[in-house]
């Protein structure tokens, strides 16, 4: 069921009907990192490089190359700093089209059901947040223990697989049922959750291809959602 869910999800990353998400995403992601960029070089620029050439008042003329020097390294820093904040950009602008993505394989694969509700924008953005939130705490957990031998990389797996599973499952969830439902269906499954949840961080795990990661999860929830009820119908959607 969940090697199923994921394998579906992945093939939909490619589908035609989702390639505009993927386009939107990383347009929107390239757009908020370059004016990211800029604003912090122009800060820096404004404010923290005459603060330090002030240390420097009786440098020569000739010197001067040395600031413009400084300027770069200073931009590939800047630049470098950008790049950590990759994934998680990515992941909070991606969280405002994970109901796209839902509606997109709700009508495709089961249309037989009734489609779910996406959510508004405000909760929208209230879940992309939550959602950039969550990865961040699992993976200040996760660095916390990093030094101790045996148990990082076993943590990573855990606290993300666990935190991952419930937040994109209770997202698939709640498009079919309440809030206070969708959740209580998360605890009936929370086995089957977690184990989804330990796939997503998988390939949360993977550079460059993890910046997908929130269309993936959504879209592996949602099936694994759909699957679940199916072999639940007392509790069916």
């Amino acid at each position: 069921m969940i090697l199923d869910a994921a394998r579906l999800s992945l093939a939909n990353l490619f589908a035609s009907e989702t390639r505009s998400v993927f386009w939107k995403v990383l347009g929107l992601t390239i757009l908020v990192l370059v004016g990211l960029w800029f604003a912090l070089r122009g800060a820096f620029m404004a404010f923290l490089f005459p603060w330090l050439t002030g240390f420097f008042p009786d440098l020569p003329d000739w010197a001067g190359w040395l600031a413009f020097l400084f300027a770069i390294l200073a931009g590939i820093g800047l630049a470098l700093m950008l790049a950590l904040l990759l994934s998680p950009v990515t992941a909070l602008i991606a969280g405002l089209f994970l109901d796209d993505v839902a509606d997109v394989i709700e009508k495709r694969d089961y249309p037989k059901d009734a489609p779910g509700t996406a959510m508004p924008l405000g909760p929208a953005m209230a879940s992309s947040i939550k959602f950039l939130g969550v990865v961040i705490l699992g993976n200040i957990v996760a660095l916390l223990l990093l030094f101790i031998p045996g148990v990082n990389l076993v943590a990573f797996f855990l606290v993300n697989g666990y935190l991952l599973g419930r937040e994109f499952f209770e997202f698939a969830a709640m498009r079919s049922r309440s809030p206070d439902e969708a959740r209580l269906f998360r605890a009936e499954h929370a086995s089957t959750v977690f184990l989804g949840g330990l796939v997503i961080a998988l390939f949360l795990a993977i550079p460059i291809v993890n910046l997908l990661t929130p269309l993936f999860a959504a879209g592996m929830m949602v099936h694994l959602h759909k699957l679940v009820s199916a072999k639940d119908p007392g509790l069916r959607a």
